[in-house]
């Protein structure tokens, strides 16, 4: 059973292959040495030649299905080289995750702690695979370190709005829909994040850090599939927890609700613009001047 409704298309009987590539193997000992693994293995995989190569992006899409977070900074050094820049972040979440490392009241520091699952994407910002000015939370819903604003502060410099899981209440979904697509639009290489804890505890109990007040997961499926869009060259579903889960499985079921619909827009949006090229390549076909003999 594959066949999307809303979309109208199987994305498994489609022209595009969809292949599960297994586990990334990485060690359990060493988190430098397994940031280096991943890091590796999304470049590999991500400069693969893809059965179709036609459209915008001639390169394959990896959705990536993990635990921790911290996958996101892998993924994006691999597409930074794969893509020749920075790229958009899209980021789907209860917290920041921009946090410099340095926020954290820790007595005993080392490098090797400044790469988390919260501060992973102030690790990417720094080494220039954002795109500042371009990037967005939704969902946020998260208390702040410190005695201010210095936490948005870090995050304002990094270049990313910022939209609450509250302004679902004044804008609905469409108005959700509406400031992403603003703010980093349809051309732009952008990197789709999700979180599961966006999703309220209540719904979603299967995670690390849970925080009270957050999206239903029927709003966060519309959200999704309202920006199919949106040029998303890589994506991840994280922080699924099986241990902290609820007999039903409903954070694994969503979990793999959310994959099935970006999938589903993956292959969408690509069958649109083979449709445009086409059409647009017999236009031009049917509207060129017959030769004349020549003399």
């Amino acid at each position: 059973m594959g066949f999307n409704h809303r979309r109208g298309l199987n994305p498994y009987t489609s022209p595009y292959t969809i292949l599960d590539c297994g586990d990334i193997p990485i060690t359990p000992f060493d988190n430098a040495l397994a940031l280096r693994q991943m890091s590796e293995a999304f470049l590999e995989l991500g400069s693969r030649t893809p059965a179709l190569t036609e459209g915008d992006n001639p390169k394959p899409k990896l959705l990536t299905l993990g635990g921790d977070h911290s996958i996101a900074l892998p993924a994006l050094r691999a597409l930074n080289k794969i893509h020749g820049g920075p790229v958009a972040v899209l980021h789907f979440d209860a917290h920041l995750d921009t946090w410099n490392p340095a926020r954290y009241a820790d007595e005993w520091e080392s490098r090797q702690s400044d790469f988390n699952h919260g501060s992973m994407f102030w690790v990417a910002s720094n080494e220039g695979l954002i795109l500042n000015g371009s990037s967005a939370h939704a969902g946020l819903r998260t208390r702040l370190t410190g005695d201010g604003w210095d936490d948005y502060d870090s995050d304002d410099r990094q270049g990313f709005l910022r939209i609450s899981s509250d302004d679902i209440d004044d804008l609905g979904t469409k108005g959700i829909i509406d400031a992403i697509l603003e703010r980093i639009g349809v051309k732009t290489p952008t990197y789709l994040s999700i979180d599961i804890d966006v999703i309220d505890p209540g719904l979603c109990p299967g995670t690390g850090t849970p925080e009270p007040g957050g999206w239903t997961s029927r709003e966060l499926i519309k959200i999704i599939r309202g920006l199919e869009g949106l040029n998303v060259v890589g994506a991840d579903i994280v922080e699924v927890a099986p241990a902290y889960d609820g007999s039903g499985e409903n954070t694994a079921l969503t979990a793999a609700q959310l994959g099935f619909e970006i999938l589903t827009s993956w292959v969408g949006r690509g069958l649109k613009r083979r449709h445009e090229s086409k059409a647009e390549t017999d236009t031009k076909v049917g509207t060129q001047e017959p030769k004349r003999d020549e003399l």
